[in-house]
């Protein structure tokens, strides 16, 4: 597809800002927050992102694509190809480009938008748990800005979790309902004892920043056309939109602009050399460098910035850039119930279960059920899927659509020194430098955790009389795509890359906004810290800026 076909706008200047503050590499979630948080306090900032700027009125377009089974789930925002190539050579395989979105935006682009807090325990691990680092901070430390981001991103949640940490402040928006199907799990969970409450969801309920509410779509993952679920385009828009306020500075998003490598000294970053469609390379000199470009593309940078100072990649002197990958791991049970369910009516979850999450120990981690509304086709996917027609495709539609369940959950995996990002001796992206290269390993105690799940899952549809015709188990597993642990967070310079404000050891005028971050994973989607995280590394940069 043309770049005029995709809804990309390919006329504009991306030459370098001069006097320019902070520079923040990757406008995602992470960094389109910075930024923001930033201009506003009045700092010139420029944001530079590798993926293009997607125009909101081709997200039809886009939804449609991603329904039509000729397309893969990376051609709905034009993934793939020599720009993200890639090389998994581990233990097990890991599809890194299933979901790898490059854009403003980022991976929120076509993430399903829960937005949980880690619980207490997840950030002392080895304290609590017996196993794994503790975090250097608390959750007392983000509990602050944990609601600062679920006002920035408008979660729509209740208060009726009894498993989850404490909090004081209601949810920006009212909880969706529970499903129809939700309704259908909870008489088998009651009689199991098993408690279900509300899933924190980054989409509107009701009208919100100048958002729609959802409209029932049910594309959330890949593709929101309605806006109502939040991205990071919302933050890098907004931040570009500032300036005209007093106090308030100006920020400048370039995209389409790769950064190549990170030029240095000894002590400080003094610019970032990107490259742009015209085969120019620029440098994008300022004061601080923020890097957000997730838990693969951040390391890889660093790694790609080598020099005769850092010969094992900047801001590596612990050697722990790329290492301890971790990425949480799926569990699921499925089948069918013989009455209706209204599956895919919904396309996102509405009710979880974290009953189960702080039984966690050194043998068994972390875990959290997922009761599913899309278990089971789509009516639209069963049509286009075949090529039967008429009385024969209703009958095929009559056999295989309606009546499944299904229980899905996340699993923690430890971080482990083995499981790495690096980078390929050998194959190279389309400006000719080495592609990531993904060591990746399940784990024996994230094996028996999703041997623990499937056990709850599977004893839940079996109350609830459903005819159990899969499961997802520690053989079959594969990841939620929440690329964390490859630039870890410690107090000690010799065993992490970043100090608690996010700084990082070596460099005195670098900060790290990104799951890569996260010493330990815990079992929660991780978008809502990420969040945390980047406001926090916002006001660590705004107080070493002055």
């Amino acid at each position: 597809m043309t770049a005029e076909g995709a809804g990309i706008q390919d006329d504009r200047d991306r030459s370098p800002v001069s006097g320019a503050d902070v520079c923040v590499v990757g406008a995602g979630p992470a960094g389109s927050l910075v930024a923001d948080r930033l201009a506003a306090a009045g700092y010139e900032v420029v944001v530079l992102e590798a993926g293009p700027r997607f125009d909101d009125g081709d997200r039809q377009r886009r939804m449609e694509r991603a329904i039509r089974p000729y397309y893969d789930r990376p051609d709905v925002w034009d993934g793939g190809g020599e720009r993200d190539a890639y090389e998994s050579t581990g233990e097990a395989f890991y599809p890194l480009n299933h979901a790898r979105a490059k854009g403003v935006g980022g991976a929120t682009l076509h993430w399903q938008g829960m937005v949980m807090r880690l619980h207490e325990a997840d950030f002392a691990s080895g304290s609590e748990r017996g196993v794994g680092p503790d975090w250097p901070i608390d959750y007392a430390d983000l509990r602050q800005y944990y609601a600062e981001a679920e006002g920035e991103l408008g979660v729509a949640g209740a208060d009726d979790n009894p498993f989850g940490p404490p909090r004081e402040e209601p949810f920006p928006m009212p909880a969706f309902p529970p499903s129809y199907s939700d309704s259908l799990f909870a008489p088998a969970c009651e009689e199991l004892g098993i408690a279900m409450h509300s899933v924190p969801n980054a989409r509107n309920s009701e009208p919100y920043d100048g958002r729609s509410q959802c409209v029932g779509y049910g594309t959330c993952q890949p593709v929101c056309p309605s806006g109502a679920k939040y991205d990071g385009s919302v933050h890098a828009e907004r931040a570009q939109a500032r300036g005209g306020a007093a106090g308030e500075g100006t920020a400048t998003v370039i995209d389409r602009a790769p950064v190549q490598h990170l030029a240095h000294t000894p002590e400080r970053i003094e610019a970032a050399v990107y490259a742009t469609p015209d085969g120019e390379e620029h440098r994008q000199e300022a004061d601080a460098f923020v890097l957000a470009a997730g838990g693969v593309e951040t390391p890889r940078l660093l790694l790609l910035s080598e020099s005769e100072t850092y010969p094992d990649g900047l801001a590596n002197a612990s050697g722990a850039v790329g290492r301890y990958f971790m990425d949480h791991l799926f569990a699921g049970v499925g089948g069918r119930l013989g009455e209706p369910t209204r599956q895919n009516h919904v396309g996102f979850l509405t009710s979880e279960s974290h009953q189960f999450y702080d039984d966690a120990d050194a043998d068994v981690g972390p875990f959290k059920l997922e009761f599913f509304n899309y278990a089971g086709p789509s009516p639209v996917e069963l049509a286009l899927t075949g090529e039967d027609w008429g009385d024969e495709l209703l009958g095929r539609l009559r056999e295989a659509y309606g009546d499944h369940v299904a229980v899905g959950g996340l699993v923690e995996q430890l971080p482990r020194p083995e499981n790495r990002i690096g980078l390929h001796p050998e194959r190279t992206d389309d400006h000719g430098n080495p592609v990531p290269q993904i060591e990746w390993s399940i784990g024996d105690r994230a094996r028996r955790t999703i041997e623990r799940a499937n056990e709850v899952q599977r004893e839940i549809l079996e109350t609830l009389g459903a005819e159990i015709t899969w499961t997802v188990g520690p053989a079959d597993t594969g990841p939620a795509y929440h690329h964390m642990g490859t630039t870890r967070m410690g107090t000690d310079p010799a065993e992490s890359v970043v100090d608690p404000t996010l700084r990082t050891h070596d460099l005195e005028n670098c900060w790290i906004a990104s799951s890569s971050v996260f010493p330990t994973g815990g079992a929660m989607n991780p978008t809502l810290t990420i969040a945390a995280l980047a406001l926090k590394a916002a006001d660590h940069i705004e107080a070493a800026l002055g």
